[in-house]
């Protein structure tokens, strides 16, 4: 017979899953055999679990996945030059601990933005706190905060994460007072936290898009220096998609 006070009070601690999993212990009579320290094994494992997981989906809900990406679902087709082994051991996110960056470029619809999001969705799974970001809403929020005086904790908030993934990177030409935004960003986070950029531009012509010579050597040098690449090629995956959805509406 369960103690109502005690499962009372567990449910006030928030241990709601231990006290589910107490009620199935109570009701199967194959965990009757199992020593004490066994069945609160059991049901401690239970509880972490439960917590871990919603751990879990609250950082991919902060993440903000433009995708529900997975590099498990990963097309490694030849004609797109991506390396399995290169791929799944940056999946093990040893980048991020070591707090290096990652480069992905490809041409329109090569994949880019799903790969970025597969990656921003292992380094919520490891237990890293990241964020997914346009380069253009990014840099709105900036300038929005400039003028309501959250500049400071945004970027605060931005220099905590542990990583930062920026899509679409430099497709347009910037300000002065972007270039100075994206500094201020990049400086917060060298060498303390791991950025990814998501852009179509190869990274030879970073600096020129940038559009200032100073402030391109010092966005570039906080960006590229030591960073892992991944350069995309082959056809649009959309365009791929469209002529295989295609196929098999000819073939029905």
């Amino acid at each position: 017979m369960l103690n109502q006070p005690t499962m009372e009070k567990m449910k006030a601690m928030r241990m709601n899953a231990m006290v589910d999993a107490l009620e199935r212990q109570a009701c199967s009579s194959e965990y009757a055999e199992l020593a004490f320290e066994d069945r609160l094994g059991l049901l401690i494992d239970e509880e972490y679990e439960a917590r871990e997981n919603r751990k879990l989906i609250r950082r991919l809900q902060t993440a903000k996945l433009r995708y529900p990406a997975s590099l498990e679902d990963l097309d490694f087709a030849p004609r797109r030059g991506l390396d399995r082994r290169v791929v799944m051991s940056l999946g093990t996110c040893q980048w991020i601990r070591e707090h290096h960056n990652l480069l992905i470029t490809g041409s329109t619809g090569s994949g880019k933005t799903y790969l970025a999001c597969a990656f921003v969705q292992c380094a919520c799974r490891v237990g890293y706190r990241a964020y997914y970001v346009r380069a253009p809403r990014l840099l709105q929020q900036l300038a929005v905060a400039r003028g309501d005086g959250s500049y400071g904790r945004l970027l605060a908030k931005l220099a905590k994460l542990e990583l930062l993934a920026i899509d679409d990177w430099l497709l347009t030409p910037l300000s002065d007072g972007e270039r100075q935004d994206l500094l201020e960003v990049l400086e917060d986070r060298s060498e303390r936290g791991s950025t990814l950029i998501a852009t179509q531009l190869p990274v030879k012509s970073w600096h020129e898009a940038i559009g200032e010579a100073s402030m391109g050597d010092a966005i570039c040098d906080r960006l590229i220096h030591g960073a892992h690449k991944i350069a995309i090629k082959g056809p649009s995956m959309r365009q791929v998609r469209a002529r295989n959805s295609s196929g098999k509406k000819d073939n029905q």
